[in-house]
């Protein structure tokens, strides 16, 4: 599994890693429990079986393009929930998704929702919490409104645990 990412700027980057660790620091499920370097905030524009990253090369010319950290947003399967932080859309960041889905071709049918016109853009700040640890991590994180801008372009191969820096 290949995904193409968009990386923040460093303020972005500050205030979502700072609810990462009011997560951890309650001992609720954080996205930055990952100790791995290539773990980092990012929003994510494709998801696909197979990529080329070098593909994607020429995006990078559409970057920086401003990042809005809007409300929480609730993703979630069955009894477990996925807290994150909407992304707000904006002209600039549609261009880019829909520029990275165009070259990336039709998602197959597990990763539909990274499709023009079905994307949710958002930044996760915890995965698997129960309804009971939700309502303890929306007290915890700040909900502080965030400007900023995405200034990069990443590959991310599941498989082989390697991300391709394309700006």
């Amino acid at each position: 599994m290949f995904s193409v990412e968009l990386v923040l700027d460093a303020e972005a980057e500050r205030a979502v890693r700072e609810d990462w660790d009011r997560l951890l620091a309650a001992d609720l499920p954080s996205a930055g429990r990952n100790p791995a370097p290539s773990n980092r905030p990012h929003v994510t524009l494709a998801v696909r079986g197979s990529l080329d990253p070098a593909m994607f090369a020429d995006v990078t010319e559409l970057l920086p393009v401003p990042i809005e950290l809007g409300g929480v947003l609730l993703l979630g399967h069955r009894d477990r929930f996925i807290l994150t932080r909407h992304i707000v859309l904006n002209r600039p960041l549609l261009e880019v998704h829909r520029a990275v889905a165009e070259l990336a071709g039709p998602p197959e049918p597990r990763y539909s929702n990274t499709a023009p016109d079905r994307w949710t853009p958002h930044v996760t700040l915890a995965r698997g919490l129960t309804a009971t640890r939700l309502a303890t991590a929306l007290r915890v994180i700040s909900h502080r409104h965030v400007m900023g801008e995405a200034t990069g372009l990443r590959v991310w191969n599941a498989q082989e645990r390697v991300v391709t820096t394309l700006r």
